[in-house]
C-alpha cells in the first residue's frame, strides 16, 4: 500500500512522516534550511508480514499544489494532517478535495500538534473536520491526536497500528494489465547510471526482460529496464501498486523528465485531444464554458489545456459532465486515468474527474455517435466490460485501439458473446459486435442491388468502386473482411474484379450469344495482340457497332477487357498480362513501360495503353513514370497470389 500526505503548509507531515517510518524525507538543503518541503518525499516502513508500506510526503505550500498532484496521483491512502493549533485551512481543504478527485477513497486524519493546545480544542478540530469530511469519501474516517516530536507517542502509535491494519486488509491492484509507471523523479546514480522513480499504474515487468518492449512517452523511445527496486528493496519485477526505482540501460537522464512514462508500447499514443468526465467544484468560480483555459495535472504531468464541454450549457459548478480538454503539448493517458484541473491562473482547484477517450476527434465532438461512444467507454470502466463499447463501434475497433482502450493485452481481451474478430487478409484482426457487423453486411447488399437496378446491363462494380458507394469511410482492412465473409457465405460473388449478388445475370438474345462466343475465341486466339473491332467486323460480317456493343456487354460481364476505345483483351488473356505485371513488380518493386514492352513483346504504345489500363482497373497506380502494384486490388485475388508485391 502508498499512502500519501495532504494538509496545509507547516502541519507537521513530514515530522509526522518520520515519526511513522524514521526516515527523513526532506533531502534538499532548502528544505532542511527553510524548513518547509519543496519537493515529493519518500519513505518506506517495513511491515510484520515481511511487506513493505510505502509513504509520499507532499508538500504543503499553495505555490506547490501542482506538486503534491503529481505525488497524490498514484496513492491509495490518503493521511490528512490537520495541526490542533490552526486547524483547517485553505490547503487542508483543496488537498483533500484533489483527494476525492483523484479517486482516493480509503483514509485517516492525524491531528498534529497536540501536544500545543488543551483536550477541548482537539475536540474541536475533530468535530470540524468531520463536518469537513461529511460529504465526500473519507467520510468517517478515523482521527488520531499525534505529538510526531514526542518519543513513543500513543497517538502516533495507535496510528501505526492502524496502517499497519490498512496495508494489510488492502484489496491488491490488478498486475495483469499493460505495464505502465508514472515517472516522477530522474536521477543519475554513480556506477548504475539512469534511474527513474514512480508508481506504477498497472501490469508488471521483470528486470533484464528483452522482450517487454516497453518504451520511454510520449517520446516512443525504447528503453530496457537494468535492475528494478520495488518499495525500497531490489525486486527481480515491479507491479502495479508499488512504488519503484528502474535502473534504465542506455537512456540517458535529460531524455526523461517528470511526466513521462516508462510503458508497453502497445499502451498509449501521443496526443492532444482528451475527452474526459468532469466533476467540477462547488467552489468554482462560474460555469466553465467553451475554450476555458485550465491547468490540466494528469499522472505526474502538468500542461497548459483549453476545455471545451460536449454541452451547449458548459458545466457548472457543483455538476458533472463531458468535456475535451486541449493540451498544448502531447501527452499520454489511458482511459480510466484520473486527473485535476486548476484555474487559468493556477491559484485554485476547480476539478477533475477521469479520462474516458484519450485519442478523441477535433471533429463531431458532441454527434450523438460520439457521445454515445463515450458512454460505452464509461460502462467498460465501470466493470460492464467490452459490450457496451462495442454495441456503439459502427466500424468495429481493431485490436491495437481495443488494447489501448482497455489497458490489456490481446490475450486478456475478452469479446462478448455477441462480437467477435474479424482477420483481414494482411490487416490486424478487428473486434465488432453483431448489431454493426449485420448493418454493414447490409448496406454492401444494398448498394449492390441499387446498383443492379439502375445498370441491369453490368455485371456490377469492381470493389473499391462498391466501397465508395456502400461503406466510403470504412478502413481498407475493415471493407476486406466484411467482403469477404458475404463471399465466403454465398451472399454476394466475384466475377473477376467485379462483385454482384446471387441470381444478376446479363442476358442476351440467341444470336448475339452465338455472336458474341465467336468474338470471344477471335480475341483469345489474338493472344496478347488481339483484333480490333473493325477486324473482328470484316471477319465476322458483322456491323462494326454491333461488334462494339457485344464487346462492351462482354467486358461488363467480366469475359473480355476493354484496353481503349475499340480495342479488346480476353479474360484469361488479360489476367496472364497482369500476372507479368505483378511479376515485375516483385523483382523491381514496380512496373516501367520499357520492362513491360519486352515482358510482353508488344510495342511501346500498346504497353502504356495497357499499363494505363490497369491503373484504371485498380491494379496498378502511377508513380512518376512508373506503375506501383496496389496491395488491396482485387486483381490480386483473382489472380490467386498471396505475394506482397510492394
Amino acid at each position: 500500500m502508498i499512502v500519501g500526505t495532504a494538509g496545509h503548509i507547516d502541519h507537521g507531515k513530514t515530522r509526522l512522516v518520520r515519526a511513522l517510518t524514521g526516515v527523513e524525507t526532506d533531502r534538499l538543503k532548502e528544505e532542511q534550511a527553510r524548513g518547509i518541503s519543496i519537493e515529493l518525499g519518500y519513505a518506506y516502513a517495513p511491515l510484520p508480514d515481511g511487506g513493505v508500506l510505502g509513504y509520499v510526503d507532499v508538500p504543503g505550500h499553495e505555490k506547490l499544489v501542482h506538486t503534491m498532484a503529481a505525488g497524490a496521483c498514484g496513492i491509495d491512502f490518503g493521511l490528512l494532517v490537520v495541526a490542533a493549533d490552526d486547524g483547517v485551512m485553505p490547503q487542508t481543504r483543496e488537498h483533500l478535495a484533489i483527494l476525492g478527485l483523484l479517486g482516493v477513497a480509503r483514509g485517516a486524519v492525524a491531528i498534529s500538534k497536540a501536544d500545543r493546545v488543551d483536550a477541548g480544542r482537539v475536540d474541536q478540530v475533530r468535530a470540524d473536520v468531520a463536518a469537513l469530511l461529511q460529504h465526500g469519501p473519507l467520510a468517517g474516517a478515523p482521527m488520531f491526536a499525534t505529538d510526531a516530536t514526542a518519543d513513543g507517542d500513543p497517538g502516533v502509535a495507535a496510528l501505526r497500528r492502524h496502517l499497519e491494519h490498512e496495508a494489510r486488509t488492502a484489496p491488491g491492484r490488478d498486475a495483469g494489465g499493460l505495464f505502465r509507471l508514472a515517472v516522477d523523479r530522474v536521477f543519475t546514480l554513480p556506477g548504475h547510471g539512469t534511474m527513474v522513480t514512480g508508481t506504477v499504474f498497472g501490469g508488471r515487468t521483470q528486470a533484464g526482460d528483452d522482450g517487454a518492449r516497453l518504451v520511454l512517452a510520449p517520446a516512443g523511445t525504447p528503453v530496457r529496464v537494468r535492475s528494478i527496486h520495488a518499495q525500497n528493496q531490489p525486486s527481480p519485477e515491479a507491479r502495479a501498486g508499488q512504488r519503484c526505482a528502474l535502473n534504465l540501460a542506455g537512456t540517458g537522464r535529460d531524455a526523461i523528465e517528470r511526466g513521462d512514462w516508462i510503458a508497453d508500447a502497445r499502451a498509449f499514443r501521443p496526443t492532444r485531444n482528451l475527452d474526459v468526465e468532469l466533476q467540477l467544484l462547488d467552489a468554482a468560480a462560474a460555469t466553465l464554458g467553451n475554450w476555458a483555459p485550465v491547468h490540466l495535472h494528469l499522472g505526474t504531468a502538468r500542461r497548459l489545456a483549453h476545455a471545451v464541454p460536449l454541452a451547449d450549457a458548459g458545466v457548472a459548478p457543483g455538476t458533472t459532465g463531458l468535456v475535451q480538454l486541449v493540451v498544448d503539448e502531447a501527452l499520454c493517458a489511458a482511459p480510466g486515468d484520473r486527473f485535476i484541473l486548476r484555474d487559468a491562473q493556477a491559484s485554485r482547484t476547480i476539478g477533475g474527474g477521469r479520462v474516458l477517450d484519450p485519442e478523441a476527434p477535433t471533429r463531431r465532438r458532441r454527434s450523438p455517435q460520439r457521445l454515445a461512444w463515450l458512454d460505452g467507454i464509461a460502462a467498460m470502466l465501470d466493470g460492464g466490460g467490452l459490450a457496451a463499447l462495442l454495441r456503439d463501434a459502427a466500424h468495429g475497433i481493431d485490436e491495437a485501439a481495443l488494447v489501448r482502450l482497455a489497458s490489456r493485452p490481446p490475450g486478456q481481451l475478452e469479446l462478448p458473446p455477441d462480437a467477435r474478430w474479424l482477420r483481414p487478409r494482411g490487416g490486424a484482426p478487428i473486434a465488432i459486435a453483431d448489431g454493426p457487423r449485420h448493418a454493414l453486411q447490409a448496406r454492401i447488399e444494398q448498394a449492390l442491388a441499387d446498383f443492379h437496378r439502375d445498370a441491369p446491363d453490368e455485371p456490377g462494380p469492381e470493389a473499391t468502386r462498391l466501397r465508395r458507394i456502400a461503406l466510403p469511410t470504412a478502413s481498407a482492412a475493415l471493407w476486406e473482411a466484411v467482403l469477404d465473409e458475404l463471399a465466403a457465405a454465398g451472399r454476394i460473388q466475384r466475377k473477376g474484379p467485379w462483385l454482384h449478388l446471387p441470381g444478376h445475370t446479363v442476358a442476351m438474345d440467341a444470336d448475339d450469344a452465338a455472336l458474341a462466343r465467336r468474338l470471344l475465341a477471335a480475341l483469345d486466339a489474338g493472344g496478347f495482340d488481339p483484333p480490333w473491332v473493325r477486324d473482328l467486323a470484316r471477319i465476322e460480317d458483322a456491323p462494326e457497332e454491333r461488334v462494339r456493343r457485344l464487346l462492351r456487354m462482354l467486358a461488363l460481364q467480366g469475359e473480355a477487357h476493354q484496353v481503349v476505345r475499340d480495342l479488346f483483351y480476353h479474360r484469361e488473356r488479360m489476367q496472364a498480362l497482369a500476372a507479368l505485371a505483378v511479376g515485375l513488380a516483385c523483382d523491381d518493386g514496380a512496373v516501367a513501360a520499357a520492362g513491360f514492352r519486352d515482358a510482353t513483346g508488344l510495342g511501346r504504345k500498346r504497353a502504356i495503353q495497357l499499363l494505363e489500363h490497369f491503373d484504371r482497373t485498380g491494379l496498378t497506380r502511377r508513380v512518376r513514370d512508373s506503375h506501383v502494384v496496389r496491395a488491396d486490388s482485387a486483381w490480386l485475388q483473382a489472380l490467386g497470389t498471396a505475394a506482397d508485391p510492394l
